[in-house]
């Protein structure tokens, strides 16, 4: 196998200010770069790509570990105890939190060896209209605490993260063969109440069939971390893919990136699943009819492409009384999931007041005989 090494040990990036020096950063508003010390902007330039396209790669070598080096590169990360999460942390930090679990963590000089991204989706909102949304999202939820909502209003600020993804691209041509239902009806007589009756019943005539499908399936999106519970990441889509960036260092100003930690192989088993969902959808289609059955699917997958890419999500991992409850807000639309949580007392307030109205019901029905 050849040796994919890369030439570079390291991926470092900074950018300073042509004003003042101080590093710049990421501005959602602008889509520049900005200084937070003199205010100066810098419009972005692609550092890794000057390609107007976002490039594809190829599955098979991808699988096979034969990327050449100027696809692999290597960041500095730091590997959290509790919930594995892979982060890049700036080379000043010495200790931090963990930002998806709120964890302690000792930054170290760890390595993490991986594809590079070939495409971002850059952050659309900041820091205080991601914690409004998160506000509003815990406002909604009956019998949540409402010191949790406080506490979330006045905690440490949100981490803009950029997460992994991988996205599949394929052509499928299906060979299939199945039966075709046709729905017909016969008029029979039952009994009924002690009296003759006569009712249709639904048959199916069934007759066998054979076909071909074809489909192009393009940017099948599949998380590439373990580190969220993906009810999650999943609840935050749909994402504007039609938005997508070549990947510029330049983007990740002011913002931490996380390391894949779903192998690429891995992450294809799951894109699978989700094309041969949408083939099995469209061989029914094909068969016709009022049902349908398949019996036989063979499917052949070409011209297999692949790409990593990063996606925004504002993340904030709080402890409250004891507990950690995590939040992830989509950078692009607003959208909030998170662990719902409950106050106890608020529950047994509800509970007293439904036994106050079914009694209170009781006994106006009793009254009224």
């Amino acid at each position: 196998m050849p040796d994919t090494r890369p030439d570079t040990v390291l991926q470092e990036h900074r950018f300073p200010c042509d004003t003042c020096g101080s590093d710049l950063r990421y501005d959602p508003a602008s889509g520049d770069l900005k200084c937070d010390h003199c205010g100066a902007t810098q419009p972005i330039g692609t550092v890794w790509s000057n390609s107007a396209t976002i490039a594809e790669m190829d599955l098979r070598r991808g699988l096979s570990q034969t990327l050449g080096t100027a696809e692999m590169e290597e960041t500095r990360v730091s590997q959290c105890p509790n919930c594995a999460a892979q982060v890049e942390f700036d080379a000043n930090t010495q200790a931090a939190e963990c930002p998806f679990c709120a964890t302690p963590v000792v930054v170290d000089t760890g390595v993490h060896r991986h594809i590079k991204p070939r495409a971002v989706l850059p952050f659309a909102m900041d820091e205080a209209t991601a914690r409004d949304a998160m506000t509003d999202w815990l406002g909604s939820l009956w019998f949540a605490p409402n010191g949790l909502q406080e506490y979330a209003r006045k905690g440490r600020q949100l981490d803009g993260i950029y997460v992994p993804y991988w996205t599949y691209d394929a052509q499928s041509d299906t060979r299939y063969t199945g039966e075709r239902g046709t729905v017909y009806y016969q008029t029979r007589t039952v009994m009924r109440d002690g009296k003759r009756q006569q009712v249709r019943v639904a048959k199916v005539r069934w007759r066998g069939t054979s076909g071909r499908v074809s489909r192009f399936f393009d940017d099948v999106l599949v998380l590439g971390s373990r580190s969220l519970p993906k009810r999650f990441t999943d609840a935050l889509e749909p994402w504007d893919l039609a938005s997508l960036e070549t990947y510029a260092p330049e983007y990740l100003a002011g913002f931490r990136a996380e390391g894949y930690t779903v192998p690429l192989e891995e992450g294809f088993d799951e894109a699978q699943e989700k094309m041969h969902a949408m083939i099995r959808r469209d061989v029914k289609f094909d068969i016709g009819g009022d049902r349908q059955r398949i019996h036989s699917m063979d499917v052949d997958l070409s011209a297999m492409t692949f790409k990593h890419i990063l996606l925004p999500v504002w993340l904030a991992a709080y402890k409250y009384r004891g507990k950690t409850f995590r939040f992830v807000v989509n950078g692009r639309t607003g959208r909030v999931q998170g662990e719902r949580p409950y106050s106890a007392i608020k529950i047994t307030l509800a509970v007293i007041a439904g036994l106050i109205i079914a009694a209170g019901v009781g006994y106006l029905y009793a009254m009224n005989g």
